[in-house]
């Protein structure tokens, strides 16, 4: 075993790993001319849960309680979509919105509508990155007795 220390930052961190591991790194230090510590904090980053930091605050919480989600609930947000009656408004409101103005009141209903739609889309773009994060290359389909064209 060899310990890396690593401390670019305000922490420093200690860690063990197996000397096969290490090796690996110390070839791909050298072949991408790159510290070692470098290559270490970048797995580690890049191995962690999705990062809600970037997220409007209203929905940072929903999103971090993703990361609590059985993998079902995760799949089941996947595939979630919009209700077939918000859909329809929001594309009659779009069209009415191109044709002509809209009133005061469609407006708001038609914000309303590509907020809830922008919610939806980022909540399965990060059930989508912890499933990732779990281990998932890809989003496993649901399993449905239901017959799609």
């Amino acid at each position: 075993m060899r310990t890396i220390w690593y401390g670019r930052m305000a922490q420093t961190v200690t860690i063990e790993l197996p000397e096969e591991v290490f090796q690996q790194l110390v070839r791909v230090a050298q072949v991408t001319d790159q510290p070692v510590e470098v290559l270490v904090a970048q797995s580690v980053v890049g191995n962690l849960p999705p990062n809600v930091d970037h997220a409007p605050s209203d929905l940072r919480s929903d999103l971090l309680h993703l990361q609590s989600m059985s993998t079902e609930e995760l799949i089941d947000i996947c595939h979630s979509d919009a209700s077939a009656t918000q859909q329809g408004k929001h594309a009659e409101l779009m069209q009415k919105q191109q044709s002509k103005s809209l009133a005061h009141g469609e407006q708001q209903e038609l914000q309303e509508l590509q907020s809830s739609a922008e919610h939806i889309t980022l909540r399965k773009n990060y059930a989508t990155e912890v499933l990732r994060w779990r281990g998932y290359r890809t989003v496993p389909l649901k399993e449905t007795n239901e017959l799609t064209l």
